[in-house]
């Protein structure tokens, strides 16, 4: 049996919470990938890893016992990450998150009758044929379709391909949330389809609007807050740079036969300040961005970003009205977007409280030892 060998630092990662060991602290293991048992530098058994050879995350905790990592343990695995979610109100969540559901580097998405798989380790696709095998036992779907066209494959060496794994997946699915439906498209679009994380924020989005007032869905895409919101508005408009997204939003808003979004095409950070000059103001403003923040490098840049548009936003917000403001980059932590809130609050002059600090659903789990598994954050502040 070959061994990976962690030094105490990473021995104490793992000991603290953290599943990864970077390898720095590694100081042996095998010259290809696959799960191997890890010991520290005295040869205590630690656990069972994904080893990755090629990677600055060379070992992943999967098991910390030595039973073996077989069929019945992937089924046993994913069984009760598919429990843990039977009373979400929608046919389309987050399966499996990765290290949120103590199964590293892999994530799946179920859109209704069908599966969107993605392998993200070298290691992990080693197991393939058998998550492949425990997925159709568990989930029964009726196609499953591997999304490995992220860059994340490239850093394992693996390739990055769009592959159907098995049965047959639609170029486009009906996704219900709650009475709310829109078209995913899990062949192209964003993630695995769809963006799922915000499930129940776009929910708790439409309960805020007061019965026929107006709001504000910034960066759109499909207007999946959007719709929400029009559930009870007299008009909500909703704004994003692409036109090729809007033409899906309005698409999505003739599903619902919503006829009260007004779409309009441009850059929020020309739009909001616009109107915020004409003085124009809604009873829910949602800034919904995608990511800034795609490395650390970028953090300074992406927090002068976020400020400025949730401040022109917070001047968009009528006296006793919503902001919802969300964040998903990975490298922002908690404490620093709302600090950022903090000071573009700040910059209004206005009075602004807070009624949530938002996450991502039980489908998303965050895990409080794990920082990575919580990238989306969001608030939710109430205009005085």
């Amino acid at each position: 049996m070959t061994w990976a060998t962690v030094s105490a630092r990473g021995a104490k990662r793992w000991a603290t919470g953290h599943p990864w060991i970077y390898r720095s602290d590694v100081e042996s293991n095998p010259a290809t990938p696959g799960i191997v048992p890890v010991r520290d530098a005295r040869g205590k058994f630690l656990g069972q890893a994904l080893c990755s050879p090629k990677s600055e995350i060379r070992l992943r905790l999967l098991e910390r016992t030595e039973s073996p990592i077989d069929a019945a343990w992937w089924v046993t695995q994913l069984t009760r990450c598919r429990d843990r979610r039977r009373a979400i109100d929608a046919n389309a969540w987050r399966a499996v998150h990765a290290e949120g559901d103590g199964l590293p580097a892999l994530i799946v998405d179920r859109y209704d009758r069908w599966l969107v798989v993605q392998l993200l380790s070298a290691a992990l696709e080693t197991q393939r044929a058998l998550i492949l095998a425990a997925l159709q036992e568990t989930f029964s779907p009726e196609g499953i379709l591997l999304r490995h066209d992220v860059p994340t494959r490239k850093l394992e060496g693996l390739d990055s391909a769009v592959e159907l794994a098995s049965g047959d997946v639609p170029k486009q699915i009906e996704v219900r949330e709650g009475t709310v439906r829109w078209i995913a498209a899990p062949w192209t679009g964003q993630k695995t389809g769809a963006f799922l994380d915000q499930r129940d924020n776009r929910a708790l989005a439409g309960t805020l609007v007061p019965t026929g007032g107006t709001a504000l869905d910034c960066f759109t895409y499909h207007g999946s807050f959007a719709l929400h919101l029009a559930a009870r508005a007299v008009q909500v408009t909703a704004v994003d740079s692409s036109v090729e997204a809007l033409a899906r939003g309005a698409e999505n808003a003739a599903l619902n036969q919503r006829q009260n979004i007004d779409w309009v095409a441009g850059d929020a950070f020309d739009v909001l300040p616009a109107w915020g000059k004409a003085r124009r103001t809604f009873d829910v403003v949602v800034v919904d961005p995608p990511a800034f923040a795609k490395s650390r490098a970028n953090i300074p840049a992406a927090l002068r970003g976020y400020h400025e548009i949730n401040r022109r936003a917070m001047q968009l917000v009528a006296p006793g009205g919503w902001l919802l403001s969300a964040s998903c980059s990975f490298h922002i932590q908690r404490p620093q977007f709302m600090e950022m809130i903090a000071n573009a609050a700040a910059g209004t002059g206005r009075r602004f409280t807070i009624h949530r600090i938002l996450g991502a659903g039980v489908d998303h789990p965050e895990v409080v030892t794990i920082p990575e598994t919580g990238y989306l954050k969001g608030v939710v502040l109430r205009a005085e």
